[in-house]
């Protein structure tokens, strides 16, 4: 490695999950998932270096990178020191391994629940199956960076510890997407919050407003004048603020939020134009607004 190399500081980071089958890996790559992270199942660990160039020829679009590895690549198992013992002398990416445990009987009950096989003990007893990768993976589970035994917690449990230890890498701003819709064309499927504000005043029956969007500083404007108006969007904001934050604490990403009317095109659009400008001034949200149904009868 080049001397430059060594002093420079990590741009991107690696995280390897790997430990005992049935300790938790799904939950552990779903969790990452949510936090940013560019999630790979069943990697080989041959192909980690060449993983690996193709983060840094990324220039930087992935940054964030988990890989599960197990046993299910077995014949490939063993490469994996040899890999990570590449990748730190070759590139400038931050590697940690994540090791889920668990104890004997816990796995043994959960492989009965689930009723799957073990990989090393696909026609046999699970115990020896589990017996036999606790051996192989001792001296990994040594060299791992944060080792979770998983035996007592319940799957959210699992996610919340995972969101804990990793969340550092993740940028703390939430991305919040405010899309304005009509009932009468259906309410977008991926919301995660829908809300109904057919009962204000509505621009439709005015005439010279009607052609007209949310958009338009007449169509806001009247929007905007009623005290039901500015009431509702206080204790909306008030919602807003407090739940936003909740979100981000749980580990989201995103927060969908969707503001409907009759046909999408009024008082949805001023309302979500006025949410877009409150919640962007917020330094801690990454806040767009778009408008799914306000084109639809302009012509």
């Amino acid at each position: 490695m080049t001397d430059n190399l060594k002093n420079a500081a990590p741009w991107a980071t690696l995280i390897i999950i790997t430990g005992m089958s049935g300790a938790g890996k799904t939950i552990a790559v779903q969790s990452l998932e949510d936090l940013g992270f560019f999630c790979v199942d069943n990697l080989p660990p041959v192909l980690i270096p060449k993983f690996a160039e193709l983060i840094e020829q990324s220039n930087g679009k992935i940054g964030k990178v988990a890989l599960v590895i197990d046993l299910r690549g077995r014949e490939f198992f063993t490469a994996l020191s040899e890999s990570l013992n590449y990748i730190k002398d070759h590139f400038t990416i931050h590697c940690e391994i994540l090791f889920l445990n668990a104890n004997d009987g816990v796995l043994v009950q959960r492989y009965k629940e689930s009723r799957r096989r073990h990989p090393l003990a696909p026609d046999g007893m699970p115990l020896d199956g589990i017996r036999l990768e606790r051996k192989m993976l001792e001296e990994l589970k040594s060299s791992a960076s944060e080792v979770i035994d998983t035996s007592t917690m319940k799957p959210a449990t699992l996610k919340a510890r995972i969101i804990s230890r990793f969340s550092h890498l993740e940028s703390s701003m939430l991305s919040v997407n405010i899309t304005s819709f009509g009932f009468k064309y259906g309410i977008p499927i991926d919301a995660d919050l829908v809300f109904d504000v057919r009962f204000l005043p509505n621009p439709h029956y005015v005439d010279h407003l009607r052609p007209n969007t949310g958009q338009d500083s007449d169509v806001y404007d009247y929007v905007m004048k009623w005290p039901e108006t500015q009431a509702f969007l206080t204790k909306l904001l008030d919602m807003l603020h407090f739940l936003i934050p909740q979100y981000r604490k749980e580990g989201k990403s995103q927060v969908i939020i969707g503001i409907g009317c009759t046909g999408g095109k009024h008082r949805s659009v001023a309302i979500s134009e006025y949410l877009g400008k409150m919640l962007g001034a917020s330094e801690t949200e990454s806040v767009s607004v778009s408008h799914r149904d306000a084109d639809r009868d302009r012509h």
